[in-house]
């Protein structure tokens, strides 16, 4: 396959366009994997993001392809293409021109990293990275919080705090930096965090018997459920009622539930799991709500697929961990990883559920609103110590850009990112970081008990499925073809 790229501007922003040569049904699934990848109709062709990560993704989900550069009669046009040992895409973006209007206030060294208070944002340095030091230094460049490409000025822009001078004192060597001020004494932790702006409710069209929707929320809301589960019941409950909405809900029938769960599986297709959360919301509402529990007290469970998790080799964890150059992203999965975390729980730990005397991790309100202990690695603790020495978190042991608990889509996110340039299994999540702890602790020998308390299940036989994954002991069996004389 041969696929052509050429700069492209999206919404005054350097892009990539990406122009397929030949028709394969299988590419927009394969673009789709590349965050922030669009398609243009009016150009019929994709475009991805002016970024490493971008680019990586674009390689590797295309191996075999022939990649090369549209010509352009514009000589200054950036140069895309690319080579075994250095990507241009990897260079800052138009890094060979110089600005159209530079500003007389920003530095502009060829031989050093320049620092400038940025004339138009007094809250932000501007930073001038020349093309000479972009191999070496435009990694790290990335990795300061809240860095921001100008692409008009041909310079980045960083917060102007503490966090960020700590940043460029710790990982970019004095000799390095020119800075065309001495910073003050005055500066700031953290930016202000800007006024956040309040979503609105989402649009629910309600039920003609929505009362029975609000009463199944308040037996919900007494019973202490999570906001999910009263969510994913209320929405359950709701589409029941509408489909039959000219019936009072607690004169519906045994026979019409099951022709409705019937409808579900046959003409919707809802999977097992889904079929099995609707039930127990008609189930709660029938036995908690209105007392008509033989109505429900026989209803048909559905038999579950038994799926086997996936897992990660240690080979793949270690590639994907290395992978990450941002060291809070870095300690976020290896966190993960090392204490067989689940995504809710590595956002919610704070600085004091650290316990390194120990080596023990203190998890609070996991899934059923359990605590437990989990292990806190050694190597960890070593770059979590060097994590809280420059970004100095407050509450949350991650906090957000602008403060705060660090969001969940944001370490999918950064799972992704490192999935793609890893090389790992597409289909891998956040989640499989979980299973491959508790997978690896077994192929170790470390008994099936110590591995329920650590992963905080309640009953064993949620742990006992990894033993159907672990190859331990599998060098010492033969197939039995072998000892036939074929």
């Amino acid at each position: 396959m041969r696929i052509v790229i050429t700069p492209f501007q999206f919404d005054n922003r350097e892009r990539i366009a990406v122009k397929h040569q030949e028709y394969d049904p299988n590419i927009p699934g394969k673009m789709k994997q590349i965050p922030g990848a669009r398609w243009s109709g009016e150009h019929r062709f994709w475009h991805i993001a002016y970024s490493v990560e971008a680019w990586s993704a674009l390689q590797e989900l295309f191996p075999d392809a022939e990649i090369v550069r549209e010509s352009t009669s514009d000589s200054n046009a950036t140069d895309l293409t690319c080579t075994e040992e250095q990507p241009a895409v990897s260079t800052t973006p138009k890094a060979k021109r110089a600005p159209e209007n530079p500003h007389p206030e920003i530095l502009r060294w060829e031989q050093a990293l320049c620092i400038s208070r940025c004339p138009w944002n007094e809250q932000y340095l501007a930073l001038y990275l020349p093309y000479e030091l972009v191999p070496a230094y435009l990694a790290t460049v990335k990795n300061i919080h809240g860095r921001r490409w100008n692409p008009e000025q041909l310079v980045w822009e960083a917060p102007y705090t503490r966090l960020t001078l700590r940043f460029l004192e710790k990982y970019i060597p004095e000799s390095v930096l020119k800075w065309s001020f001495t910073p003050g004494g005055d500066v700031p932790e953290r930016l202000p965090e800007p006024e956040r702006v309040q979503r609105l409710p989402e649009k629910v069209i309600p039920a003609r018997y929505e009362a029975a929707v609000v009463a199944l929320e308040q037996v919900m809301t007494l019973k202490r459920y999570s906001w999910r589960s009263v969510k994913a019941y209320k929405n359950c409950l709701r589409r029941f009622i509408r489909h039959y909405d000219d019936i009072k809900p607690s004169d519906i029938t045994r026979k019409q539930i099951d022709a409705y769960l019937l409808e579900l599986i046959k003409e919707r297709h809802v999977s097992a799991s889904h079929q099995s959360q609707v039930m127990s919301a008609i189930k709660m509402f029938y036995t908690t709500v209105v007392d008509q529990e033989e109505k429900v007290q026989t209803l048909f469970q559905p038999k579950r697929d038994q799926k086997l998790p996936q897992v990660l080799t240690e080979g793949e964890v270690t590639a994907l961990l290395q992978s990450v150059g941002n060291p809070k992203h870095r300690c976020i999965l290896m966190l993960v990883y090392s204490a067989g975390l689940r995504l809710g729980e590595v956002i919610n730990l704070r600085l004091a559920d650290l316990q390194p005397e120990q080596n023990r991790l203190f998890v609070r309100g996991g899934k059923g609103k359990k605590d437990r202990c989990t292990l806190l690695s050694e190597k960890v603790w070593d770059k979590l110590q060097h994590y809280i020495e420059v970004y100095k978190p407050v509450d949350w042991l991650f906090e957000g850009q602008d403060g705060g608990q660090y969001s969940e889509r944001s370490v999918q996110k950064i799972f992704t990112m490192a999935k793609l340039r890893a090389g790992v299994q597409l289909d891998a999540t956040v989640h499989t970081l979980r299973h491959s702890f508790a997978t690896h602790l077994l192929e170790k020998g470390v008994d099936l008990r110590y591995i329920q308390e650590l992963l905080g299940h309640e009953s064993s036989k949620t742990t006992e499925i990894y033993t159907h994954i672990t190859h331990k002991g599998w060098n010492k069996i033969k197939s039995p073809i072998d000892d036939l004389a074929i």
